[in-house]
């Protein structure tokens, strides 16, 4: 373990390093009507784009900040990323376009992904087997804390200072991890253990990846359930605001409906030794697709609004945790048959199925017109989708137990 900080220090440092992709995410919710507003008042939807160009610069980074880690250290790569996060909040802090912040927020994403990847290959530096798995539990266990509470922590920095102050507040917190980083971590990786960044490695892993049909689909439907949730996070806040007119409270609700959801992994882990990863994700599609469809046909319903927004309340809450069931499980179902290529895998899918999950968020947000119909069809073709192809990977599969 590390000698110069105590474990429970370390602990708190990687649920921190952690929380940097959902703060940078989730504190922007309250922020965007004035966004929009000030700078896409011709097309409020346009604003959304904040979120989804953090996501991909976010999955972009995926791709290379495990191997640079390998290549040059742990401590410099979560440095460099932490600057370069910085770097580009104050540009989004200074803009005065819409299109300079969405590219300013595509470098905060690629910064974003050093703390969050490397911080996996810090724990496994230092501790392996059940102390590497209590480590990262405790560690989750903390992260989740942060989406509950950014919202309603950005509102607060909204009243007093307007949405630029949501960037300084991102400017901050980077700076704060940079300096405990420095200051408080040792260097992990020895020089002797380093390996030399080969791009042609990352290249033919992902080539070696997407010939295996089982990792193939899994990759798909871990976008397909990444891209359901990154929509329902694109249009949250203008549904509280424009449908329901609770934008004020909107912080409080989605904080509540983030923690409730949060058990969605400690359910999996009791029932993932009973049922099997596949049954899991194809039970929780399946369930999807009926509450989805139920939705959809509520739109063409009139209901009292308090009914209304119960139900979607409800419903907001049964996609988060649907992530909780579906997205570690499919995770570990793509990397079993790679374990020869861990690293690299790692890398490939996150940076696969991030990206590729906002390339779906963004135009099937930008299409929202005030009504639920958008997210609710959206999602239940997404949630369609991915249950066909589990399907489909259970037929493979026992095919190659025949």
């Amino acid at each position: 373990m590390p000698s110069r900080i105590s474990k429970s220090e370390f602990i708190s440092l990687i649920a921190v390093m952690f929380a940097t992709i959902a703060f940078s995410i989730d504190a922007m919710l309250p922020a965007l009507p004035e966004i929009a507003a000030e700078l896409s008042a011709g097309d409020v939807n346009q604003a959304q784009l904040i979120l989804t160009s953090f996501v991909l610069g976010m999955g972009i980074g995926t791709f290379f900040t495990g191997p640079l880690s390998d290549a040059f250290g742990r401590k410099p790569v979560v440095l460099v990323g932490a600057g370069i996060y910085i770097l580009g909040a104050f540009i989004a802090w200074i803009s005065s376009s819409l299109e300079i912040v969405l590219a300013a927020r595509v470098l905060q994403g690629l910064g974003a992904a050093a703390p969050r990847i490397v911080g996996v290959a810090i724990v496994r530096d230092y501790y392996s087997g059940r102390e590497m798995a209590r480590i990262m539990s405790i560690a989750m266990m903390i992260f989740t804390i942060f989406p509950a509470f950014a919202p309603a922590l950005a509102q607060g920095i909204i009243i007093f200072t307007g949405w630029r102050g949501v960037f300084v507040a991102f400017i901050v917190f980077g700076v704060l991890i940079s300096l405990w980083v420095a200051l408080r971590l040792e260097e992990p990786l020895a020089r002797e253990n380093r390996r030399p960044f080969q791009g042609k490695l990352l290249w033919s892993a992902m080539v070696e990846m997407l010939r295996h049909p089982t990792v193939r689909l899994s990759i798909v439907v871990q976008t397909l359930c990444l891209g359901a949730l990154f929509t329902m996070l694109t249009m949250v806040q203008q549904i509280y605001g424009q449908i329901f007119d609770r934008a004020d409270s909107f912080p409080f609700w989605f904080g509540g409906v983030a923690l409730i959801s949060g058990s969605a992994s400690v359910l999996n882990a009791i029932l993932v030794v009973k049922l099997g990863m596949r049954r899991i994700v194809t039970l929780t599609l399946g369930a999807q697709i009926v509450l989805s469809t139920a939705m959809v046909l509520l739109e063409g319903v009139t209901l009292n609004d308090t009914l209304s927004f119960a139900l979607f309340v409800g419903w907001q809450a049964t996609v988060f945790f649907m992530a909780g069931t579906t997205l570690g499980n499919l995770n570990a179902m793509a990397m079993e048959p790679m374990g020869h290529i861990a690293g690299m895998a790692a890398s490939v899918i996150g940076a696969i199925s991030t990206v590729c999950a906002a390339a779906i968020a963004a135009p099937v947000g930008l299409l929202f017109d005030g009504s639920l119909l958008p997210l609710t069809f959206g999602i239940l073709t997404m949630s369609v989708i991915g249950f066909l192809l589990m399907l489909r990977m259970a037929k493979i599969e026992d095919r190659q137990l025949a």
